[in-house]
């Protein structure tokens, strides 16, 4: 008996689960962690790989991997820093743009006026009918 009632809370739970799972924010959410984490990738590449390697050059031949200060043991990799401080305003610039892009489609869509309600449609017309034949009199 007791096995059974484990067996339906088992039952209920997953349903539950697949019930949340499917929510559409949920599987909006998942696909923005995976993009997010791709884009991300990429970005570091961008910034480390290419726009590093240029500022590098236009600074005369610096490469900021290597930029640390020392102090006694401690070593702090300054250059690995400004490296992840430029990752971040790539990747904040285009969250930016993406959300202005965003938030334009999504004014646009409730710009648009809603269509009247036939009924006051419908009583417009009356009344102007109406007003129409009190002019003929």
């Amino acid at each position: 008996m007791e096995a059974q009632k484990i067996g339906a809370n088992v039952k209920n739970t997953l349903t539950d689960f697949k019930k949340f799972i499917s929510k559409g924010n949920i599987i909006d959410l998942s696909l923005g962690v995976v993009i997010g984490t791709a884009f991300g990738k990429i970005t570091t590449s961008l910034v480390n790989d290419v726009i590093m390697p240029i500022i590098g050059i236009i600074i005369g031949g610096i490469n900021f991997q290597d930029l640390v200060f020392k102090y006694g043991e401690a070593v702090i990799g300054y250059g690995k820093f400004i490296q992840s401080i430029i990752d971040f305003l790539i990747i904040a610039a285009c969250v930016f743009t993406f959300t202005k892009i965003f938030s334009k489609f999504k004014a646009k869509e409730e710009a648009k006026p809603a269509a009247p309600d036939p009924n006051i449609v419908l009583l417009e017309s009356i009344r102007d009918e109406l007003v129409k034949l009190n002019e003929k009199k």
